[in-house]
This record gives C-alpha cells, structure tokens and sequence, in this order.
C-alpha cells in the first residue's frame, strides 16, 4: 500500500486504487470461484492499513481471515515474486458483529430508525400493506409512543385493527384484514431471527468507523453466513445502514482519504424484484454518500446485476472472469465490456472471458476523477490468512473488541408495549371503579323508578367499558386516550 492508493495488483505497472477517489464507490464482479473473495480482503485490508474503517458482509464465513496473518504458499511466493511484490504477513484490526449475536456482537436497529419503507421491503408487503404500515408509525409518532422494538410494533398494530375506522378518517383507509396479514409476516420475519435486529442499544455509527493505536482502520465484519438464507431481510438491513450514514454523518466533500469504506457483497438481492421508490432511495444514497466520506463497493457476479443508475456511479471496477454461454450471460458479458474505457491492446469482452483465477480487469479513477485505461492485472495475494479463522481465534478476539459489553445485553426501555400497558390497566381500573359506584347506587332506596341522569349515564359506561371485555378496554390505549 502507498501513502496516496490501495495496491490492487500489477498490469504492466502498479493499479492502485487512489485514496482520494476511493469515496466514488466500486465495483467487484466475477463468476463464483473467480477470485472475488481475494480481491476483496485485499481491498478491505489495504484501506485498513491506510487508516480508513470498512465494514463487509462475511456472507461465506471466510472474510474472518483477514484477522490473522497468512501463511504464504509456493503459489502465493511465486506470484508475489513475478510482481516484485514482498508480502508482510498480517491481519487487520477487525470487530465482529452478528445480527444473531452468536458470532459477534449484536447489531441492533429500533423499529423507527428502520422505517416503513425498509420495513415494508422486509416484510416483502405490497403497496396497499405498506400504506397501512405508515399509517401505523405516522399514528404512534403522533401519539409520541416509541416503536423501538417488535412487541411495540404489535402493539401499535392492534390499536390500528381496533381503530380502523377513527384512523381511517384521520390518515385514509385501513383495513383490519390488511392489518392482520400485516401481522402475519411478522411472524414469518421473527421465525428467520428478525426480531433479533429490533431493540436496544442500538447501533452507534461511530463504533464502525473506529481505528485502532496504530491508526489502522477496523474491518467491521458482519456475520451473514446464516443471514443470507433470509436474503430480504440481509439486503433490507444493508440498504437501513447505508441510509443511515447518509442521513447521519455531515458532509465532508472530497476528503484525502474516506471516512468509511462499505463493501455490499451479494450485490444483487438488494435490487432483485426491488420496487421503484426503493431503487430510486438506492440512487439517491449511492449519488450523495460519497460526499459524507463513504465509499460504496458492491461485489456480485455480473455488473448486470446492477441497475445502469447505480453502476454509472461505480468510478472504480475490477472485473473478474464472466461466463457467456446463454443470451442472457452474453448480453451481461457485453453491458460489462462496454462499461469500461476501451485498451487498443485487446478485445475487452474476449479478456474477460480469458481471464484465470485471480485475475481480472481493472480501471480505476486518476488524479482527475476520470477512468483508467482498461488494463489485464494480477490481482496481489493478500498479507492476512485466507480462510476462516477458528472458533477460539474469535473468541479471543471478541474478548479485546474496543465494543465489548456495549452492545451484549438487551436494554427494555418505556416504549410503546409498556405505555399500551399501562393505559389498558388504567382503563380496567376505570371499568372496576364504575362497576363498583353503579353497584352502590342500586343498593341505596331510591324515591321512584325513574334513572337518575348519573345512574343512566354510569350504565351506559359500565356497558361500553366492560361488556366488549378486553377488546374494548384496548380501544383507549393509543388513539382515543390523549396523550400523556
């Protein structure tokens, strides 16, 4: 690594990747078994050895490597050599999180940071569902009731089935029906552990973009092994964090070096089947993140994953080989040969045919911000292990993580669970106590058998109150109570 770029590997000179161009976002592309991996603890551990934080995905449980230092084999040495390279065996500084919590730390949203719409995306609701799912937030904001975790959610999502209709006047129509199919996929979401991503603490923005003694950036490493089998809530939550750093951090221009570097492997779950308005968010993030000082990297098999919106904000690419044996892998292997800034030297969509393990196309952005050249590379083998560590090398490494004991137990809060609580008592207390006064008025002698206005009036609230049993005791607890 030089003082100024991240050394990707060598063409018939030095491809790095220029520090300050590292915040217009990348591409990594290649069919499986081509290198990508490699490429990417290579990227990752040069921008930590340059003072810049990254967090990955650990989709395949082999990123975690990058924690220790390798051990070169002949292949390596002989590579090595044939680029005048000399390795330096060692890891990187890495934090491990794991929305389950069992291989790091967990890794916690509120349901309000998550919003409808991610929400919506990860309950996979449709247009119609996601409408009453907003009514629901714009009602509990408006009630001041915090959505922090998934019993506040369904809590609020009873009170809206209760108040169908008083909503529905207010905010536009919602259907109990809907509410309850609503309902039901939160159910599904918490059976694949999405529960777990709701509550607190949640996250700090600043617990990823740490850097150690030395100045070394922290790899943030997400375990997504057993994430990715629920692939809409691993792209949704990727797509939630991207959003917050854009919402949260200030803006920073071009700085020498990125504040944070953000590799998206498995490119392609966040845009497959996507809706517009999400695609659109998608652009936009991608558009005006680099100015908060993130840079953006998607990994995916072909470039035709991606929408052309977002893959012309993609200044930075290393293309790894691509297979075309159907039309629709040959009009990919095109929309990525022509995606580069043409060599004389070859045919860029024959090179990428051609192209062996560990080998791939680069084109990175100068001085100016404008692409290379396209140029065949030898990707450079990296400094850590490749492979996973073990399960004890983990241990040991959560046990001196900088995050230790900040996110490891689950803080309950007053949230909107136990504010419906707390007003579904006072509400039972109020039933009892009317009870309790229409009983005495019938035990005292009353001169005529004509109801007194109060009697006529504690009845008919003992009746509303206590005759619909618990359903109607829930009518009070968020809408028609006023707040406290």
């Amino acid at each position: 690594m030089a003082d100024d770029g991240v050394l990707i590997g060598f063409s018939d000179h030095p491809e790095m990747l220029r520090l300050d161009r590292a915040n217009r976002h990348g591409l990594v592309a290649g069919a499986t078994g081509t290198g990508k991996t490699v490429t990417l603890q290579g990227l990752a551990q040069g921008f930590s050895d340059a003072g810049v934080p990254v967090f990955a995905a650990d989709v395949k449980g082999d990123l975690s490597g990058i924690s220790a230092a390798g051990t070169p084999n002949d292949k390596m040495l002989a590579r090595a050599k044939a680029m005048n390279l000399e390795l330096h065996p060692a890891g990187a500084p890495v934090v491990f999180w794991d929305l389950f919590g069992a291989e790091g730390h967990p890794i916690r949203a509120t349901v309000s940071e998550m919003g409808a719409i991610l929400l919506s995306r990860m309950l996979d609701l449709n247009d119609v569902q996601q409408g009453v799912l907003s009514v629901v937030f714009r009602a509990a904001d408006d009630e001041g009731l915090l959505l922090l975790d998934m019993k506040d959610l369904q809590a609020a999502l009873t009170y809206a089935s209760d108040h169908a209709s008083e909503l529905g006047a207010k905010y536009g129509n919602v259907s109990p029906a809907t509410v309850a199919t609503i309902q039901r996929k939160l159910l599904v979401l918490e059976d694949q552990g999405g529960d777990k991503l709701f509550g607190e603490p949640a996250l700090s923005l600043g617990d990823l973009m740490r850097t150690d003694g030395s100045g070394r950036g922290y790899v943030n490493l997400l375990a997504a092994d057993k994430l990715i089998a629920s692939p809409q809530l691993y792209a949704t939550f990727l797509l939630w964090l991207m959003s917050e750093l854009f919402e949260e951090l200030p803006e920073v221009g071009d700085p020498e070096k990125p504040r944070l570097v953000f590799f998206f492997d498995e490119a392609h779950l966040l845009f497959r089947d996507a809706p517009k308005p999400l695609l659109e968010k998608v652009e936009q993030v991608v558009r005006l993140i680099r100015s908060k000082g993130v840079g953006i990297y998607f990994v995916t098999q072909n470039p035709a994953d991606i929408p052309e919106t977002v893959l012309g904000q993609l200044g930075n690419r290393v293309e790894h080989a691509l297979r075309a044996y159907t039309p629709v892998e040959q009009r990919g292997l095109r929309a990525a040969a022509d995606s580069f800034r043409a060599n004389p030297a070859f045919d860029t969509a024959e090179a990428i045919q051609a192209l062996g393990v560990g080998e791939a196309l680069v084109s990175v952005l100068d001085e100016k911000g404008a692409p290379t050249m396209v140029q065949k590379t030898l990707i450079r083998p990296p400094n850590s292990r490749i492979g996973p560590i073990s399960p004890e090398e983990r241990a040991q490494l959560m046990a001196q993580s900088p995050v230790r004991g900040l996110y490891d137990q689950v803080q309950d809060r007053e949230s909107a669970y136990e504010t419906l609580q707390a007003r579904a008592q006072a509400a039972q207390a109020e039933a009892a106590q009317v009870q309790e006064q229409v009983a005495q008025q019938k035990a005292q002698p009353r001169p005529s058998n004509r109801q007194s206005m109060a009697e006529t009036f504690a009845k008919q609230l003992l009746r509303t109150v206590a005759s619909t049993a618990g359903r109607e005791i829930m009518r009070g607890i968020l809408g028609s109570l006023k707040r406290r």
